[in-house]
């Protein structure tokens, strides 16, 4: 089974294309353009590289969040364009479970958090031991000291995702806590398409006209709105 992949839900624009068994090339980019200038070049060069044709995949696998409201927007739309194109389903990979994938045989929780502004992130938290990957809370926008709080119940957790950088002082501070080293601690697109494989049967993939991005919380401009909407009503 051939599974492209792809991840624009943060800092970074990954696509990625696996099997079952090995991962066949892969590109990351954590840089200063926008994933609407990279992600279809990346898809582009790296099936050049591969000489591998599109036609050939059997799904897309793609992030489908939470994360970035623009880089799920635009992971979105490149899924549902080279579905629709190859006539091809797609693997909606939620965000978290990828980003903790990174992770496995650690007898530490895995707490993936995703910088979601306004002292908040997006995370869950998992157990990957024992050959066994579980989530073990549900996926929610919290502030990092409640998540710092929850992890604590666990004893030791390995902490990963942009996260990391905006509240390193505070993960360090707790004992028993560490931050994943850098080449584990981002989005790759290669965990999303080995996640996809691994625990996506094809009884859960969707069509492109019903695949949906997962946001967990309203944008700020949906948020203004209401607050303004709100506020006329009073």
């Amino acid at each position: 089974m051939n599974i492209l992949a792809i991840d624009t839900t943060g800092l970074v624009a990954s696509v990625a294309l696996v099997t079952e068994v090995k991962t066949i090339g892969e590109f990351t980019l954590n840089h200063e353009m926008t994933h609407s200038q990279t992600v279809m070049p990346l898809v582009e060069r790296m099936t050049e590289l591969l000489g591998f044709d599109l036609g050939g995949v059997d799904c897309i696998a793609c992030a489908s969040g939470p994360g970035s409201f623009t880089g799920l927007r635009i992971g979105a739309a490149t899924a549902k364009g080279l579905a629709y194109a190859l006539g091809k389903p797609i693997a909606p990979v939620p965000t978290l479970d990828a980003l903790a994938y990174n992770m496995f045989q650690t007898d530490a929780v895995v707490v993936p958090v995703m910088d979601a502004r306004r002292n908040q992130v997006y995370t869950a938290m998992y157990r990957c031991q024992d050959g066994v990957f579980e989530r073990l809370t549900a996926q929610a926008a919290l502030d990092i000291e409640t998540v710092l709080q929850q992890a604590a119940a666990y004893g030791k957790a390995v902490f990963l995702g942009d996260g990391t950088a905006v509240h390193r002082e505070a993960i360090l501070s707790v004992p028993g806590f560490c931050i994943a080293p850098p080449h584990a601690c981002l989005q790759r697109a290669a965990v999303v398409g080995a996640y996809a494989a691994a625990f996506m049967p094809a009884t859960e993939w969707v069509n492109a006209d019903t695949f949906e991005p997962v946001y967990l919380r309203l944008s700020q401009a949906e948020r203004e709105a209401a607050e303004k909407a709100g506020g006329q009503t009073k």
